[in-house]
């Protein structure tokens, strides 16, 4: 099944910089090269980040697909320069080198490291750091923050916050105040754990070491229909959790209760649906232990995914391993790195739920125009009233 909203990224972590090219943004999309920038720096905070982010200051130039600040309907082209490629230059350099330069042969466990070295048949690693590393998640924010601005068009709202760093866990419950995860260090609406979080990342800090948590992506205002039960790679939550599954640390993924509906009974476990005259729909759920997805196809009710990040693998104070040119035991490569991305990870997992939705909203009411596309959204609410 070909997507509707599709992109690419290129580009290495200390290459001249990161390209992206997204297809399937109708026309008539207001877009410019500040809202895309604002989610980049959003990225880029956090406390436990490392000294790359005083460097870079991301900003994607639009190269093409916008006129005038409006989409046109051809692909959108960005670019997003690295200010660190000065210091690479040679180590990095396209044209062949007239002097081999040193060769990485460490790999650091936990990284794609030895199985990409392995799978490519390299003798240096350095190639497999370059594109495996995070940094390729810039890329993946420039074309989220186009997703969002689509997504915002048909009501969908996308926010993320921190609910736990280094076994330090939030207390916040019901409705959250999102100009304060905003203004968190760590992106927590709860500021007593905030200060729990810091302080697992200073211990972390301290004895060499890196912290990972929990992160949660919440979108309000997804209409009911979206993915479909008929084939497996339609299937909504399978869609979002591939997305969210492909963020660099992630290893866990859930939507809604997710695994602690294991735990509960049927009659506890599922979502009451009750009559109401609630606007769009003529039902409400006093719940929403599902997460807004059942049998692959929203519901309704506000999409609930969670993220649980493992620590970093690069140390400061590195893991055994081994020497790939001597396959000798040696201490783990060791280069300049964050020691907790989970508030990053809450944003880049904003991107991808924004990528996912904006192609599930485009495979439902996608038009060539945004003035068509909403249209078909509008008439479709409509039909749901006309069923009563």
């Amino acid at each position: 099944m070909m997507p509707r909203f599709r992109f690419l990224t290129a580009g290495e972590s200390h290459g001249k910089g990161l390209t992206v090219i997204i297809d399937g943004v109708p026309a008539g999309l207001t877009l410019d090269e500040d809202q895309v920038a604002s989610e980049l720096k959003r990225r880029q905070c956090g406390y436990g980040r490392g000294s790359r982010m005083k460097i870079e200051q991301d900003r994607a130039e639009i190269l093409s697909g916008v006129r005038h600040g409006v989409t046109t309907g051809s692909p959108i082209s960005l670019l997003i320069w690295n200010r660190d490629w000065e210091n690479w230059r040679e180590v990095m350099a396209v044209s062949a080198a007239e002097e081999e330069t040193a060769r990485v042969t460490r790999p650091r466990p936990g990284h794609a490291d030895l199985a990409g070295a392995i799978k490519y048949g390299l003798n240096d690693i350095r190639p497999v750091m370059e594109r495996a590393s995070a940094r390729e998640t810039a890329a993946r924010v420039a074309a989220g923050a186009v997703a969002r601005r689509f997504v915002e068009e048909i009501g969908v709202e996308i926010h993320s916050h921190t609910l736990a760093i280094g076994g330090e866990w939030t207390n916040t419950r019901g409705s959250i105040d999102w100009q304060q995860v905003e203004r968190s260090a760590v992106r927590c609406a709860d500021a007593e754990a905030e200060k729990g979080m810091i302080a697992a990342i200073d211990r972390a800090i301290s004895s060499g070491d890196t912290v990972g948590g929990v992160c949660e992506i919440i979108a309000s205002g997804v209409p009911v229909g979206l993915g479909s039960h008929v084939q497996w790679d339609r299937r909504l939550d399978g869609i979002v959790a591939q997305a969210v599954m492909s963020i660099n640390s992630v290893k866990g993924v859930e939507i809604g209760d997710g695994f602690k509906l294991a735990n509960l009974k049927g009659s506890e476990a599922h979502d009451v649906i009750e009559v109401s005259q609630r606007s769009p729909y003529p039902w409400s759920r006093p719940t929403n232990h599902a997460g807004g997805i059942e049998g692959g196809i929203s519901n309704g009710e506000p999409v609930i995914v969670r993220a649980a990040v493992k620590p970093i693998p690069t140390l400061g104070k590195p893991l055994p391993s081994l020497d790939l040119s001597t396959w000798e035991t040696v201490e783990a490569h060791f280069e300049r790195s964050d020691v907790c991305v989970v508030p990053s990870v809450g944003v880049i997992a904003e991107a991808m739920l924004a990528i996912v939705l904006a192609d599930a909203l485009l495979e439902k009411f996608g038009g060539d125009s945004m003035e068509e596309t909403k249209r078909n959204h509008s008439n479709y609410l409509d039909s749901i009233q006309r069923r009563r």
